[in-house]
């Protein structure tokens, strides 16, 4: 009929017209969620006081959760391997030494035997065949022998420059202890027992610059090189005649001359130039000379660098020689009365 039809046209007009709303449905709230998804972050980090945030060790607990941080990232599988190839592990067989391109020949260690007594190596006579370097401590160029209860001079390493061997029981200085040592430049042998040493102990080593000797037992001094800078011979038993004749005139390089505490009878004159300390007190010295410390014919003469002259304690009335001291800076230490 025609109202059967009219009523069937409206109903497939009705559920398409539905079809065509969900449809276009669909797409709009989309697009509505998506533009309400930034508002709500905006929100969200609105509420983030920022100018306030500091990180520091005291509230490092309060602003980040680190209780499940462990659980939520395993880096198991990220940590690298590492392979140590620099040295092989020693092998349980020692045939395997073999297939693992070992050049240099593994020594074969024998087993000690119990057939008989084991006896030690015979240890050379002290300080006569064993090296410095065993019985002292090398440092560098140094060789620092103190209290090692040495009897002689060690042999020294070619290159040594400086020789501490104070507080043993050395007697005696021999010429070959020092033998080729050319770059030798200062010994000092305090508080040994030294009552002799060789006129040639030291007299060939060109770079010698200090010698060091007090306290021993000396009664005459060996030839020095004319490097030398500082002799120290304090403390000994050194008598006039114990000097060579005229033996500093030409160490044109002695600064420091200490004597003290010996048995001289006179100022061991002359004296180089280029002397700045002379230490003679304690001595049996009762006399000098006009030109001991300068040159009586050379009234202009001024021996600026001679500063320092102490001659207390000898028997000598040193106002006795007014004019053996015009040339000097100062007047010698001793007495004036």
């Amino acid at each position: 009929t025609l109202a059967g039809c009219r009523m069937w046209t409206l109903t497939w007009l009705g559920i398409t017209s539905l079809c065509l709303g969900a449809a276009w449905a669909v797409p709009a709230k989309e697009e509505r969620r998506k533009a309400e998804k930034p508002k709500a972050d905006l929100a969200l980090y609105e509420n983030l006081d920022l100018d306030n945030y500091d990180l520091t060790l005291d509230n490092y607990g309060e602003i980040l959760d680190l209780s499940n941080y462990e659980e939520l990232y395993d880096y198991g599988d990220l940590a690298p391997k590492i392979e140590v190839g620099t040295l092989a592990p020693r092998p349980k067989d020692p045939t395997a030494l073999q297939n693992q391109g070992v050049t240099a020949e593994t020594p074969k260690l024998q087993p000690p035997t119990t057939s008989g007594p084991i006896h030690p190596a015979p240890i050379p006579a002290q300080g006569e065949s064993l090296p410095s370097c065993l019985l002292c401590l090398c440092i560098g160029t140094s060789v620092y022998c103190d209290d090692a209860n040495l009897e002689h001079i060690p042999p020294l390493p070619p290159e040594t420059t400086y020789l501490y061997a104070r507080f043993n029981r050395i007697g005696t200085i021999r010429a070959r202890d020092f033998m080729g040592l050319k770059k030798l430049k200062r010994i000092d042998l305090t508080s040994n027992f030294i009552s002799w040493a060789d006129v040639d102990a030291f007299r060939l080593l060109p770079s010698l610059q200090e010698l060091i000797l007090p306290e021993n037992r000396l009664t005459a001094l060996p030839e020095l090189p004319r490097s030398i800078i500082r002799l120290d011979a304090r403390l000994n038993r050194i008598p006039s005649t114990g000097l060579q004749p005229e033996a500093f005139r030409e160490l044109k390089q002695l600064q420091f001359l200490h004597l003290s505490d010996n048995q001289l009878d006179y100022i061991p004159a002359p004296l180089p130039q280029s002397l700045r300390s002379l230490h003679l007190q304690n001595n049996n010295i009762q006399t000098m000379h006009e030109d001991t410390f300068c040159d009586s014919q050379d009234h202009s003469q001024i021996r600026r660098a001679l500063e320092d002259i102490r001659l207390d304690g000898n028997p000598i009335n040193l106002s006795l020689f007014p004019n053996a001291y015009f040339c000097l800076p100062r007047l010698p230490t001793g007495r004036f009365f």
